[in-house]
């Protein structure tokens, strides 16, 4: 790294914080988020105590520095990219915004990001108590979070920051929280030491959260590939393990299975998923039965030069299972797949002709092939969101008791849409069709 760019990169803001704004009570009313930003300028003021960043360097980040109609969703998009800490102020308006969620996720994905090519855990979300919020009414995301508020103080603990800020006798407990916060957010910026990423489009962003009031959904991945012991003849072994689940197709950029990067970026879409192997995992085939969850199946091309697996791969694809979205990864810079890769392309549309034909078309684009690690990351929400909307609509639906007919509830996928009713195309602007037409899309 150059001296330049090393320069830059100590610039880089310590903290993003994430807060719901409140809104005003009663017409010409006081400005409520002036004590989050009395909050913001206090934190400012102990890293740059406890740091050497130089002067005009900006510590932290809040978006009230944004005015209106200059490029907040650019401006966000590049903060949430570069910032080293990102700091959720947790109430119960945060996990209603579906904008805190959207910033919740785009900082997320980078730690995984770091998880994968470091094979290290990028622990760089430090929470913060504004107001209370019950531990049922935290989405899995921040439910999973290991941090221990207790530090802060008790008092801290009972009444969040606002608890302390708008009450002078308890001056001295606020300046101890927000010191102890200060001093966290340094030391985990220091430790993690999370890199840069690329800015993901906010406005496209999903949301980290969910459905209000739902807790994680289920959802399975599951990895169609070959082991060490199976590969085809003239295989390079270095992308794979002892067990399908060990398949790593973008070695050497990511230094963990796919499985497990998948599963950590649908754990941040407010999921609880599962992994599992095609060849031990796949029950009987039964169409008739109901689906229990959706399903990313992953697929490694070079699977199908084994002719058992092939065969169960065509029998699975035969059978009406919308709720299932195929994932092919393919790295572009795998000298011997892509060498091979007329021939598996072939094979694969020959095995698996509806998989790469229905759907959408982030769902037929994935089906293609993902050409590295950053566009997996990015079409992933969308083909989760379309296993998920198919399989509400295929789920089993139990009347209650009595009989009596009710409407079909109102369920919702990782981009937060309600899909009884509409869902969100890109391009349309936010104009959506009926669910029941979005079924078998084409384009």
């Amino acid at each position: 790294m150059t001296s330049p760019q090393r320069r830059a990169a100590d610039h880089r803001p310590y903290f993003f914080l994430s807060y719901a704004h409140t809104p005003r009570y009663g017409a010409g009313g006081p400005d409520p988020d002036m004590w989050v930003e009395r909050l913001f300028r206090d934190l400012c003021g102990h890293v740059m105590a406890m740091t050497d960043l130089p002067a005009g360097a900006e510590a932290g980040f809040m978006d009230r520095e944004i005015r209106s109609g200059e490029g907040w969703s650019e401006r966000l998009g590049d903060v949430l990219a570069t910032c080293r800490v990102f700091v959720p102020l947790f109430s119960p308006r945060y996990f209603a915004s579906e904008m805190c969620g959207k910033e919740w996720y785009a900082f997320a994905q980078r730690a995984i990001y770091h998880h994968a090519k470091h094979n290290r855990p990028a622990d760089a979300i430090v929470p913060a108590l504004w107001v209370p919020v019950p531990p049922e009414q935290l989405p899995g995301p921040a439910e999973r979070l290991q941090f221990n508020h207790r530090a802060f103080g008790d008092r801290y603990v009972t009444d969040g920051l606002y608890g302390l800020i708008k009450l002078r006798i308890f001056a001295e407990e606020y300046e101890r929280a927000v010191y102890e916060l200060a001093k966290r957010i340094v030391s985990v910026a220091d430790t993690t030491a999370i890199g840069p990423g690329r800015p993901v489009d906010y406005r496209l962003a999903p949301s980290a959260f969910g459905p209000p009031g739902g807790g994680p959904r289920p959802i399975q991945v599951t990895v169609a590939a070959p082991t060490l012991h199976d590969l085809p003849e003239g295989r390079a072994p270095e992308y794979y393990g002892d067990m399908p689940q060990d398949w790593n197709p973008y070695h050497p950029e990511s230094a963990r299975p796919i499985a497990y990067v998948a599963q950590d970026l649908v754990r941040s879409l407010n999921y609880q998923a599962t992994v599992a192997s095609f060849d031990h995992d796949t029950g009987p085939l039964d169409a008739k039965q109901p689906p229990t969850r959706p399903e990313i199946l992953l697929v490694d091309r070079w699977a199908l030069k084994d002719e058992d697996r092939r065969e169960r791969l065509a029998a699975f694809d035969a059978e009406h299972r919308p709720w299932v979205s195929v994932v092919v990864p393919r790295n572009q810079l795998d000298h011997q797949t892509r060498a091979a890769d007329a021939e598996l392309t072939q094979q694969l549309e020959a095995t698996m002709p509806v998989q790469m034909s229905q759907g959408r078309a982030a769902s037929r684009a994935a089906a293609r092939g993902v050409p590295s690690m950053e566009a997996f990351g990015q079409i992933l929400p969308q083909v989760v969101e379309a296993a998920a909307q198919q399989y509400l609509r295929h789920a089993a639906v139990y009347p209650p008791a009595g009989g009596r007919h009710t409407e079909r509830p109102r369920l919702r996928g990782p981009m937060g849409t309600d899909h009884a009713t509409t869902h969100f195309i890109p391009g349309t602007h936010g104009h959506a069709p009926e669910a029941e037409d979005l079924d078998d899309r084409q384009s």
